[in-house]
């Protein structure tokens, strides 16, 4: 019997029982509607967080004061000598080859006050590299200007909702905001950056680091940032790194982590939770399966005597284990591609309904959701097909 022929007999067979065979594609489908809307969800969010991240740039390095241990180390508790970051330091990470930027980096919270308005917010000590490294472009005015750590004038830029909560309408160039107890003169606006999980990147003030060690009353850095050169390998700018501060410190009490590595981790974490979602949607197959084994089961009750006759007039019994298996497989791939098409249909929908929500349907997942569908019927379809090809012809035919 060929292929062709198998198809319209198992189409055949399925359209005769339609109220019973609906109920097993709708199982079938629901299922992998589920994994495709679930799926398509957490593809999403894993795009949009790695998108976020990624505006700071991908060729950034992070160094922070204190070395991460993975085991071994001194129980807490104990006091540690751990020497901070100074700008002295990153002055010294200028001179490591191929890297273009360095960022001194000290953060914090403040009032920033102007003609009677204060608004409380995140204010970042940083040096004139910091729009190159963290990919933040000026609307109008400048950034901060290269200058001496120790003559860093009292300078500062704002993001642009800072500046619209303190300024309104009204021109901020050449303007002096009170930042806690100093005065800072308004040199730029930047352009916005939206937010990031969460937090506005705009509700932002920039000034050097050094005024902002003096306005925190710090004596380290809360992190150094440098960025390295489009293509070079990261591997040996660590090295380095790690070689230049080790021998400035005595030992190597510091963490260096790369953009690129975290990037790679979070999206480690995001494809794992993306299987995760996807393996939880397809539990919903599982009742689409016993619906296969029930419809089947009654389908060889129901043809006993159909069985028999074609096994008396010479049919082989793998081709009878064939026709129901092809059955099943074919219910269930109809199953499936109502399932594709309910769940793009509904991704679509969702994204439509809720623009807020990051919704992009993995495409692999969707093939792959309709090829286990295809195995579910052929796995579900073994035990009723194997019944029928080991019936007996004679008993099949005396069967009413």
């Amino acid at each position: 019997m060929i292929v062709r022929d198998s198809v319209l007999l198992a189409l055949r067979a399925i359209t005769a029982h339609r109220l019973r065979s609906f109920l097993t594609l709708a199982g079938i489908g629901v299922g992998i509607a589920a994994v495709i809307l679930l799926t398509s969800i957490g593809e999403g969010i894993h795009r949009y967080m790695l998108s976020e991240f990624s505006q700071f740039g991908t060729n950034v390095i992070g160094i922070a004061p204190g070395k991460v241990k993975v085991g071994g180390g001194p129980p807490s508790g104990l006091p540690t000598s751990v020497r901070p970051l100074t700008i002295d330091d990153a002055e010294a990470l200028q001179r490591v080859p191929n890297v273009v930027g360095v960022v001194p980096t000290a953060w914090g919270n403040a009032e920033v006050a102007y003609g009677g308005r204060t608004r409380r917010t995140s204010v970042y000590g940083v040096g004139s590299a910091a729009s190159l490294a963290f990919n933040m472009n000026v609307r109008i005015g400048q950034f901060l200007p290269p200058e001496e750590p120790a003559q860093a004038r009292a300078l500062v830029v704002l993001g642009s909702t800072l500046k619209r909560e303190l300024f309104g309408a009204e021109n901020a160039l050449g303007a002096k905001v009170r930042i806690g107890g100093l005065q800072f003169r308004v040199i730029g606006v930047l352009e916005s950056k939206g937010q990031f999980i969460g937090i506005d990147l705009d509700d932002t003030a920039f000034i050097p680091a050094a005024r902002a060690l003096e306005l925190f009353n710090r004596e380290g850095l809360s992190e150094i940032n440098l960025s390295y050169r489009e293509g070079a390998a990261v591997a040996p700018v660590v090295q380095e790194v790690k070689r230049v501060l080790a021998a400035r410190h005595g030992r190597e009490d510091f963490t260096v982590t790369t953009q690129e590595e975290m990037l790679r981790t979070l999206s480690n974490i995001l494809d794992i939770l993306t299987m995760a979602v996807a393996a939880l949607g397809s539990i919903s197959l599982l009742v689409g399966s016993v619906g296969i084994v029930t419809i089947m089961t009654i389908a060889v009750a129901e043809r006993t005597n159909e069985v028999g006759l074609m096994v008396a007039l010479g049919a082989q019994r793998w081709t009878i284990l064939g026709l129901f298996l092809g059955e099943a497989v074919v219910l269930a791939v109809l199953g499936g591609l109502l399932g594709l098409a309910a769940g793009l249909g509904l991704a679509q929908v969702l994204r439509l309904a809720v623009p807020a929500l990051p919704v992009q349907t993995p495409y692999l997942y969707a093939a792959l959701a309709v090829a286990v569908s295809a195995l579910i019927g052929l796995v579900a379809g073994v035990a009723p097909a194997l019944r029928a090809a080991r019936l007996d012809p004679v008993e099949a035919l005396r069967a009413e």
